[in-house]
């Protein structure tokens, strides 16, 4: 539509000049249009009730329309609100009671307030509160007002009654909703109070009359010195002459002198006051609300200061280590919209030597001192968006320290008794099976796992008839520590080795990609080494066992698997480390000390992969939602050859594809600490599809367990965008027509892809059908047994001629 057709298309001249108008303050926004079902338009009108009507929903009223009573509000007490009432961008304090039919909006108050039906009360700050205690208000309208008079800012109020007529004469209207013969009457107000003596009989109205104080010569005014008209006060003799003696203006002359902008400016300053109660009573309630709409709305309004200032307080005062890193991790989010899409990337390095003594207090379990170093040197880094960003960063470093110390809550769940030590160059050798995650994961990674709590089914598996990871220890003359990693069997070469002869050598252990970093975190978390020390490395193993270690581990699968191989390998060192160093550690103990030992070693695992490699067969493990974090599991008891039926259905495709979990987990780790509404859903569906996969294995249904897989992979992707690379959904897309159900395993992304398949055995049909599919790559199908005897651990002699194992699920 032109200009031209646009102005002609209204009726007379000033129309044609409103509709020029609007084209010119409008045409550079674009503009939608949508039509709302069923919807109707309210015309605005003078009339309190009408205007009360519209904000309210009174019980048994008929509409399609979803009612909320608190909109933008911290309510203490939301229970004192009655259904039909409303309260909008409000900070009620204390008991705040509001009957049905009644609206508070744009109010800072505290109790106790019992606040009647039919009352409208709109900007009133907490210094009226005292002024309201003891007031009987029902059918009232009582509003605080910025006026500006010339140069004077003051504050104006108001009170009217919800059934007056503005305009209507005195002698057929009600003020307060009774006669004006009657207000007179109980006041001592007088006509001549409120209009001129000239001004006509017939313009002397509600809108006219002179009843609101705005200033007086020698006192500052108040609240009371409106609601006394309404004649309940003791003292009206007083009232009324302190009334008599101000400055009074009617809302005829008030309305030209409202500060609009001042009254839009503490609404604003009032939506972010409640909103920083928001993030204490999020935060401190452990509640599934997200922050960073608000977060973003502070900053774009300038109020992040505030809001950065609560957050400090916050995760300064958490009472445990799993609330103060998710008060960090929403400063994170805030300095990451300070940066507004500018900066870099918010994944990256956190190692600036500035932020250095921050993270060693938080370290040091000094959360409050280090939350103070963190913010005051946050002051250095806003400047710009680059340097934002980094803050941002490390700041997501410090919360990374938090979770770890939330997650070593689990060591208290670690136990280990003394056993015999094994002759001097014997091995101890442990094989583990991998390990299927068939619904459930991300539920147990921290800190999804103790702030919402998890479950996960797992399946120990043989892969192509093996157990394909494993490790041995054995004891050595000399006082080191020798670290060989071999390339598939206990028989194959040796692809890396490492020579540990002083307590240096291991200061490194929290860093992933270090050379020997898992063996290293593994001798520390185990204590068989004690690190830091005074005591030199050779003197500790001289002193405790006589000599030193040489550890062997190895493991059959591609890096990059998702069947848990790290998890578990870390799992058959500690298992063979306890046992050769003299002690002996539950299933459970183990469980525990690998999330220990993840989070010494800062990869930040979850307890799903340890729980398929460490306990045998099918399994749920769970954990609540609470700190100190522990994990239970419980057998699955599946119908009799139910198991034989899974292994001729169960086959393992590799994709080619290496995963990388880590970018996926900084990912999820941030999105949950926002509390993605998404995000929040996927892990209850999470939970609850673990439960019904757990129900259809106990069932023996292979379609129902189908379903939960192929659910189980949408959910994945839900967590974890762009986790299906294009390769393996072609993959999967040619494989769907043959399969109850498939999934990535893992956190997906690349590695192995599991399949049930609607008939047995179809290994060499499925490999024919992939290998007719284009833009697969270099792909391979193994089979897979369910493993029901779990890992082993033997004692054998100096040395090891082939890789057997028993089948007996011996803790160690």
């Amino acid at each position: 539509m032109t200009e031209e057709d646009f102005v002609k298309g209204g009726g007379d001249a000033s129309v044609r000049s409103a509709r020029s108008v609007l084209w010119t303050a409008l045409r550079g926004f674009p503009l939608s249009m949508a039509c709302i079902p069923n919807a109707s338009y309210d015309y605005m009108s003078a009339s309190a009730s009408d205007h009360i009507r519209s904000l309210t929903l009174l019980p048994g009223s008929a509409s399609h329309l979803r009612f909320c009573k608190t909109a933008h509000s911290h309510v203490d007490q939301p229970f004192l609100l009655e259904d039909g009432s409303s309260v909008i961008n409000c900070l009620l304090e204390g008991a705040v009671q509001l009957a049905a039919g009644s609206v508070i909006q744009h109010c800072h108050l505290q109790g106790p307030l019992v606040i009647g039906p039919g009352c409208l009360l709109s900007g009133l700050n907490v210094g009226s509160s005292p002024a309201l205690r003891g007031c009987s208000l029902h059918d009232i309208v009582l509003q605080g007002h910025h006026v500006r008079l010339r140069d004077l800012s003051c504050r104006v109020f108001t009170l009217t009654g919800r059934l007056d007529d503005w305009q209507s004469p005195v002698e057929k209207a009600t003020y307060l909703n009774v006669p004006w013969a009657e207000f007179f009457q109980r006041t001592g107000v007088r006509e001549g109070d409120l209009w001129d003596a000239e001004m006509p009989q017939r313009s002397r109205c509600l809108l006219s009359a002179r009843l609101f104080p705005v200033l007086h010569a020698r006192e500052v005014l108040g609240l009371e010195d409106v609601l006394w008209l309404l004649g309940l006060a003791t003292g009206a003799s007083e009232k009324l002459a302190r009334w008599r003696t101000a400055w009074r203006m009617s809302w005829q002359e008030l309305m030209p002198c409202l500060d609009t902008e001042a009254e839009l400016d503490a609404r604003q300053a009032l939506f972010f006051l409640q909103g920083q109660r928001k993030v204490r009573r999020v935060l401190l309630g452990r509640q599934d609300s997200s922050l960073l709409p608000l977060a973003r709305s502070a900053v774009h309004e300038g109020y992040h200061k505030a809001l950065l200032g609560t957050l400090d307080e916050v995760a300064s005062t958490a009472s445990d280590a799993g609330i103060a890193a998710r008060a960090l991790a929403c400063i994170a989010e805030v300095l990451g919209c300070m940066a507004q899409g500018e900066g870099g990337l918010r994944s990256g390095p956190a190692a600036n030597r500035e932020w250095a003594s921050a993270f060693g207090r938080l370290e040091s379990g000094d959360i409050a001192g280090g939350v103070q170093e963190l913010a005051a040197e946050r002051q250095k880094w806003m400047s710009r968006p680059a340097l934002l960003v980094r803050a941002a960063r490390h700041y997501e470093g410090a919360e990374q320290i938090l979770v770890r110390q939330a997650v070593m809550s689990s060591c208290q769940f670690i136990t280990d008794e003394p056993v015999e030590l094994p002759p001097l160059g014997h091995w101890v050798q442990v094989v583990c099976p991998a390990r299927l995650d068939l619904s459930g994961g991300w539920s147990d990674t921290p800190p999804i796992t103790y702030e919402h709590g998890g479950a996960v089914v797992d399946v120990a598996v043989l892969v192509d008839g093996c157990r394909p990871i494993g490790a041995r220890v054995r004891r050595i003359v000399q006082p080191e520590l020798r670290l060989v990693s071999l390339s598939g069997t206990p028989q194959s070469e040796v692809v890396a080795e490492l020579v540990c002869r002083e307590l240096e050598h291991l200061q490194d252990y929290c860093q992933p990609h270090a050379p020997g970093a898992l063996l290293k975190a593994a001798f520390i978390c185990t204590q068989v080494v004690q690190f830091p020390s005074q005591t030199p490395l050779w003197a500790q193993l001289m002193k405790n066992f006589g000599g030193g270690f040489e550890v062997h581990t190895w493991s059959q699968l591609p890096h990059g698997s998702g069947l848990g191989t790290s998890s578990i390998l870390a799992g058959a060192v500690m298992a063979s480390l306890y046992r050769a160093a003299g002690k002996a550690a539950s299933t459970e103990s183990l469980i525990h000390a690998v999330l220990h030992l993840e989070q010494r070693l800062t990869t930040g695992g979850g307890w799903q992969d340890q729980v398929g490699g460490l306990v045998p067969g099918i399994k749920i493990g769970r954990s609540k939602a609470q700190l100190p974090l522990r994990v239970e599991v419980e057998q699955i008891q599946v119908p009799d050859g139910f198991t034989e039926t899974l292994n001729n259905h169960l086959l393992l495709v590799y994709t080619g594809k290496t995963r990388l979990a880590r970018n996926l987990l900084q990912d999820v780790v941030r999105n949950w600490y926002a509390r993605l509404p998404s995000i929040v859903q996927n892990a209850d569906a999470l939970v609850s599809n673990a439960e019904e996969c757990a129900q259809a294995l106990r069932q023996g249904d292979l379609l129902l367990l189908g379903k939960c897989l192929d659910c189980y992979w949408q959910q994945k992707k839900c967590m974890a965008p762009g986790c299906e690379p294009l390769a393996v959904g072609r993959m999967m897309d040619a494989l769907r027509p043959y399969v109850y159900g498939q999934c990535l395993a893992g956190a997906g992304g690349g590695g192995f892809l599991y399949i049930l398949t609607k008939a047995p055995r179809q290994k060499e049909a499925l490999h024919q059908i992939l290998a007719n599919t284009e833009g697969l790559g270099n792909f391979s199908i193994h089979s897979i047994e369910v493993d029901t005897g779990g890992f082993s651990v033997e004692v054998v002699g100096c040395d090891t001629k082939d890789g057997a194992h028993p089948g007996g699920d011996r803790a160690v």
